[in-house]
């Protein structure tokens, strides 16, 4: 699954703010500019209108990104911005607050630009706008998108533009429907996505570049990687710059434990026990394999257990509705693929297993995958049980994983109940 698909099933999954207990970095450029940060939204020059379709979003106060970042996105004279920050830590809605308050609706033509890397994502950052500006009569969004097509030289109304890159050029510049020389800000979102995909870097630059002087110009990545400094520093000028330190996860809170099996069938038998065992709230399974998870989620129904299934053959949007049943309780037991390793966050996880250990080409282990399968229990400093299964050729991985992590991973017995049920205390 690709990073765009990734960043959009989050943007879909996520029903809250992300609150990272790490703080926020400022890197100041222009010594003129706001430092300060706010930690109500009344404190920011916002019109009422927009107020109330923050509370609608029901954000009640500013995330740590939205305390540091609006009272520079809304500066005046304007102040370019440069912002790092996980998915879900609500940026999408201060880059379309700051859009909504830049507009002038009495003016019907764009004046407000943002690029997405994906059709999805561009549909998802419209969704936020229409609602956060739901009470903006008069202000109007369109697409630059596959399928939306315009006549060559008419003359839009809408004052916000979301599109991809490739159509956005097209209405720019062939097209002409769109004039950059009045664009007043540009948001350019998704940075790194942008630069893991083919011709959208340059793409964007070429329409960064015929924008006017003064436009503000606002850039977002979830990641800050050398290549990501570097588009970003020759996209913006005179940036400040913003990182809030993403999450680290630990395995301090989680229990580690590994099961000798010699065949599927024990594996599974193993799975059974540890059922028999232990009083589970809800478990997720990972598999290597699409038909390794399709075979267990068979036997588990069988078995009479309530089975959701995860693979990268489900649409984004089938996904979302997954996790979503899971989340609300519907079923008990997520059986995925590496799909879903990152960025669920289901504080009922009290059990993950590890059908198969997450293993490169070299079958060696992959120890970023691990950390993140087994850091979907333990969330948010709650005790929490990994297993994982192993066939006898393999226990080097255990200790490999043991050594990387500077972790105990305890061997039990599959069939030992009476050591099983001892993990309860």
């Amino acid at each position: 699954v690709d990073s765009a698909e990734t960043s959009l099933l989050n943007k879909l999954i996520r029903t809250s703010l992300v609150e990272s207990s790490h703080r926020v970095e400022i890197l100041q450029r222009d010594p003129s500019s706001p430092l300060f940060s706010v930690k109500t939204f009344e404190e920011l020059p916002l019109k009422k209108e927009l107020l109330k379709g923050i509370y609608v979003m029901g954000f009640n106060r500013p995330s740590k990104i939205q305390e540091t970042a609006l009272p520079i996105m809304l500066a005046y004279p304007p102040q370019n911005l440069i912002a790092q920050s996980q998915s879900g830590t609500g940026k999408t809605a201060a880059f379309v607050l700051a859009m909504l308050s830049r507009v002038n609706a009495a003016e019907k033509y764009p004046q407000c630009l943002c690029l997405a890397p994906t059709y999805e994502l561009a549909l998802q950052i419209g969704c936020v706008i229409e609602t956060i500006g739901r009470f903006c009569a008069d202000i109007k969004v369109t697409y630059a998108v596959r399928g939306n097509r315009v006549p060559q030289g008419s003359a839009l109304e809408e004052q916000i533009v979301i599109g991809t890159p490739g159509t956005t050029l097209d209405w720019c510049f062939k097209r002409r429907v769109v004039d950059l020389k009045k664009i007043n800000m540009f948001v350019l979102d998704e940075a790194d996505i942008m630069i893991d995909t083919q011709g959208l870097s340059c793409q964007s630059i070429r329409i960064q570049r015929a924008l006017p002087k003064g436009c503000q110009m606002l850039l977002f990545s979830a990641t800050f990687k050398e290549t990501v400094r570097a588009f970003a520093v020759q996209i913006i000028s005179n940036p400040i710059v913003i990182k809030l330190r993403e999450e680290e996860l630990t395995l301090s809170n989680i229990r580690q434990y590994f099961f000798v099996c010699r065949s599927r069938e024990e594996k599974y038998r193993a799975l059974c026990n540890i059922y028999g065992s232990i009083t589970i709230g809800q478990a997720m399974i990972f598999c290597q394999t699409r038909r390794s998870a399709d075979w267990l989620a068979v036997e588990m129904s069988q078995d009479g257990h309530q089975v959701a299934i995860l693979t990268a053959e489900l649409t984004v949007a089938q996904r979302a509705d997954v996790i979503q049943r899971f989340r609300d309780g519907k079923e008990k037991v997520l059986i995925a693929t590496n799909v879903c390793a990152r960025g669920i966050d289901v504080q009922q996880v009290t059990v993950v297993v590890n059908f198969s250990l997450p293993t490169d080409q070299q079958n060696k282990p992959n120890f970023e995958t691990y950390l993140h399968r087994i850091g979907r229990t333990g969330r948010f400093g709650k005790k929490g049980v990994a297993f994982s299964m192993v066939e006898s050729r393999d226990v080097g991985l255990i200790q490999t994983i043991e050594e990387h992590f500077q972790t105990k991973i305890k061997e039990l017995d599959p069939d030992d109940m009476d050591e099983l049920e001892k993990l309860e205390n």
